[in-house]
């Protein structure tokens, strides 16, 4: 089903189409993956949340980009990972939110991630506009080998700890040292 399907497969649908449980289908795959990785194959399970995908190994993405004749990607720009940051952190939000803590115009680089599949749209609010909330998508979470979103690394303070902090509490620093005089 995983080589089949191409793209990430829910455990769920898997433990459905078989009529097992989803912890018979997180031990399979669990199996799966560690005959790969003693076997020395090229391939390797890759878990995405509650989803599972088989991949080639990121050592072989060289040979298969010329076998493929593929141009490797644009990174992103500055813009781009601020952006993608504050969606990962605090999603899902609004375009809204996302300029209110950049301080610019966010539309052109939001189009660009939904276009690379890097973010997804989650539904509007229930407020005037019904305005877009985006959040992050699988592609995402394989992109950056995130099994979960638990998995992104804290926010170093300025004392060197790492710490987790909100937005709202980013904005409020912010917002008090741009109103000191210089």
């Amino acid at each position: 089903m995983l080589f089949a399907g191409g793209d990430p497969v829910s455990c769920e649908r898997m433990a459905g189409v078989l009529g097992v449980s989803m912890d018979t289908i997180d031990g399979v795959c669990a199996e799966l993956s560690e005959f790969y990785e003693q076997s020395g194959s090229a391939l390797r399970v890759v878990r995405l949340g509650k989803q599972y995908q088989i991949a080639t190994r990121d050592e072989y993405a060289p040979m298969i980009r010329t076998l493929l004749d593929l141009k490797k990607d644009a990174p992103l720009s500055n813009a781009a990972m601020e952006v993608l940051a504050v969606i990962a952190y605090n999603e899902p939000v609004t375009k809204n939110f996302v300029e209110r803590v950049r301080g610019v115009d966010c539309s052109g680089v939001v189009n660009t991630l939904l276009a690379r599949g890097l973010i997804e749209e989650r539904g509007r609010l229930d407020l005037p506009g019904r305005p877009m909330q985006y959040a992050t998508s699988p592609n995402f979470m394989r992109c950056f080998g995130l099994e979960s979103m638990g998995e992104l690394p804290t926010v170093p303070s300025e004392t060197g700890e790492n710490v987790q902090i909100s937005v709202e509490e980013a904005i409020e620093e912010n917002l008090k040292t741009e109103d000191k005089p210089n």
